[in-house]
């Protein structure tokens, strides 16, 4: 099936099993993100597991250090405390877990974006009379640019941003320009 091929049905699908799994939903929370009943949800997760073995294997990794340490942390060391990690209550010791798998992706990512708006920080007091960050949104960040400095602008931002996590895999940036946050997209 080529790319173009698949429906946005299939696409959302895709994002929910990946996302879903990685940041620790359960069959019965994949089972309402899709619509689906709880059998058909669970057949999801073990074919994913089939095909991606070492995605489960590391997210056993992060329960068992997160259980042996009462914390997951960052790339970049930042610690979420897990005080129900050990918990006899399932329902709470399940949600810590989730929390566990979901600390180290998520709050990478949100420590990439804080290091990437530090950085950019700095270049935009230097050209205030050109640029501004006036927000972040997610793993998005929104700027005020004069038009004759976009181009420009638009080389900074994206090379700072590629380059704030340091990391040995590429994060590439993407970047849309318009008159509204609407129009950029």
């Amino acid at each position: 099936m080529s790319l173009e091929e698949v429906s946005s049905l299939q696409r959302h699908s895709a994002k929910a099993i990946n996302f879903g799994l990685i940041y620790g939903m359960s069959s019965f929370g994949l089972s309402k993100q899709l619509g689906v009943d709880k059998k058909s949800a669970e057949e999801y997760i073990n074919r994913y597991f089939e095909r991606y073995p070492k995605v489960k294997i590391y997210m056993d990794f992060v329960r068992e250090k997160a259980a042996k340490h009462g914390f997951a942390e960052t790339l970049f060391g930042r610690r979420v405390y897990l005080p129900d990690i050990l918990s006899k209550n399932m329902m709470r010791r399940k949600q810590a877990e989730r929390l566990a798998i979901n600390a180290p992706m998520q709050g990478t990512a949100a420590d990439i974006i804080k290091r990437a708006m530090i950085t950019l920080q700095d270049w935009t007091e230097k050209h205030s009379s050109k640029v501004s960050m006036i927000m972040q949104v997610h793993d998005e960040l929104v700027f005020e640019v004069s038009e004759d400095f976009v181009k420009a602008a638009k080389e900074v931002i994206q090379e700072k941003m590629e380059e704030a996590g340091n990391l040995s895999v590429a994060t590439p940036v993407s970047i849309g320009c318009g008159n509204n946050w609407d129009e950029a997209h």
